[in-house]
């Protein structure tokens, strides 16, 4: 089956068309010369009917007008009504993911997506796998989101880059969430830089993978690559139509802020983004501007409100059963209550996060060492250095895996400042000689920064 460019359906062969415009065209009374006046010839009809030859677009909208009916029924067989409803059943699901559960949404998605493949409607079932992806991404299944994603990349490999964006965009995220951040950076790079090459100026495109690539970048410790693509979002903006991804495109900013140490600001752009979570009644979405005004108020100082932010994003979160975002705000959770002397709470938080089940080296990397790191911190103030070695090397050995090397700097200092104290001199060196290749800078993430990423655009 042939793919119609222009309307993005998969037209029948040219016999079937054939066929049906035969049959429209003589319950309608029509000769072939009336149909096919003034644009073509009976005898172009007659060929056509026979099934000799695809009409092309313009043929087909000249043929669909005159039979009184639509390119897409003509090229399939398909009432449009189907497709419209199928759409309206998407945008549906998309609530139901927005402000329910996911496993309810991921449900509605399954069966949308049988249907869309069944009425051979590509961009319909891409749409669905989308949903899935997300659905996915919300319960912590990063394998299952990623297969969703690159499904929704496949159907839509005929189609133009900006239309492929989403479903990249969704797998460089899962990427990310895998602790793989080098890898969501190749991804969202490589296309932002055939967008540029080839001159397709999207707004919505460009957001969305600018945006996106501001938290690899972060939490890779490239602090200006982040502010640079945070900069290029805030000039696009204006261009977008699309209030969730200003939204999304303000919370991102609020990170790159926060890193330069421009508080007040980030929390006006938090603020920006929760209003506009708030319209569009997106409940994850606005559960994450919480948990990062709780971490922008644990930045300034401010614990008791950064412990009430993390705690209002933690109880909607779970509440939506998106396990692995819980988990993940837990664990920011848990350092604000350390630093606020409630060591008890925050180790009874943090040790059920340690279950694979919960976080590991597929499952959020990066916050299960988080979660290592604080134990560590803890065991280590109430005299056990034992505990606190192995959950430093823990923690070590989770973000060897992620390209956080600021993150291991950390926790190599913290590492060779335990070995000092307990006499291993050597050891302790050998740790700060790992960690000197590691330096961060303050403001980034819980865990701190690391290394930059290659450049895609020249900077002065």
């Amino acid at each position: 089956m042939a793919e119609n460019s222009t309307h993005g359906i998969r037209a029948d062969e040219p016999a079937d068309i054939g066929r049906r415009v035969l049959r429209l065209r003589t319950e309608r009374g029509l000769t072939q010369k009336q149909l096919a006046e003034p644009a073509y010839t009976a005898a172009y009809v007659s060929t056509l009917e026979a099934g000799r030859v695809r009409p092309s677009e313009t043929a087909l909208r000249h043929l669909a007008g005159r039979l009184g009916t639509t390119v897409e029924e003509l090229a399939t067989g398909r009432p449009p009504h189907l497709a419209t409803e199928l759409r309206m059943r998407l945008t549906d699901a998309r609530r139901t993911l927005a402000t329910g559960e996911a496993e309810d949404a991921a449900g509605l998605f399954r069966a949308l997506r049988t249907e869309a493949a069944a009425l051979a409607l590509p961009g319909e079932e891409a749409a669905a796998l989308l949903g899935l992806g997300d659905c996915a991404l919300e319960t912590g299944d990063l394998t299952e989101a990623r297969d969703r994603f690159a499904e929704a990349e496949a159907l839509l490999s005929h189609q133009p880059l900006p239309r492929r964006v989403p479903a990249l965009r969704g797998r460089a995220t899962a990427h990310l969430l895998a602790g793989e951040l080098r890898y969501s950076c190749y991804l969202l790079e490589t296309a932002l830089d055939e967008l540029n090459a080839s001159g397709m100026h999207d707004p919505d495109a460009l957001l969305l993978l600018y945006t996106a690539s501001i938290a690899p970048y972060m939490d890779m410790g490239a602090h200006a690559r982040a502010a640079h693509a945070a900069e290029l979002a805030l000039a696009l903006a204006p261009q977008v139509d699309d209030p969730a991804l200003v939204a999304s495109m303000h919370r991102g900013v609020a990170r790159t802020l926060i890193a330069e140490g421009r508080i007040a600001e980030a929390d006006a752009s938090l603020a920006k983004a929760q209003e506009l979570y708030q319209q569009l009644h997106i409940r994850t979405e606005l559960a994450h501007c919480h948990w990062m005004r709780g971490y922008v108020h644990a930045q300034d100082g401010n614990l008791k409100k950064a412990e009430s932010e993390l705690r209002t994003a933690r109880d909607m979160l779970a509440s939506k059963r998106a396990a692995l975002f819980t988990v993940q705000v837990e664990v920011e959770l848990a350092d604000v209550l350390r630093r606020r002397g409630k060591a008890a709470e925050a180790e009874e938080l943090l040790r059920p996060l340690l279950a694979p089940t919960a976080l590991g080296a597929e499952r959020g990397a990066v916050h299960a060492g988080g979660a290592h790191r604080l134990l560590g911190l803890i065991a280590e103030e109430r005299g056990d250095t034992d505990a606190a070695e192995e959950h430093y090397c823990a923690a070590l050995s989770l973000l060897e895996r992620t390209g956080a090397a600021g993150d291991l700097a950390d926790l190599c200092r913290l590492l060779g400042d335990l070995l000092r104290r307990t006499g291993r001199t050597e050891a302790a060196l050998d740790a700060y000689r790992t960690g000197l290749g590691h330096r961060a800078a303050p403001g980034t993430t819980t865990l701190g920064p690391a290394p930059t990423a290659p450049p895609l655009w020249p900077r002065p």
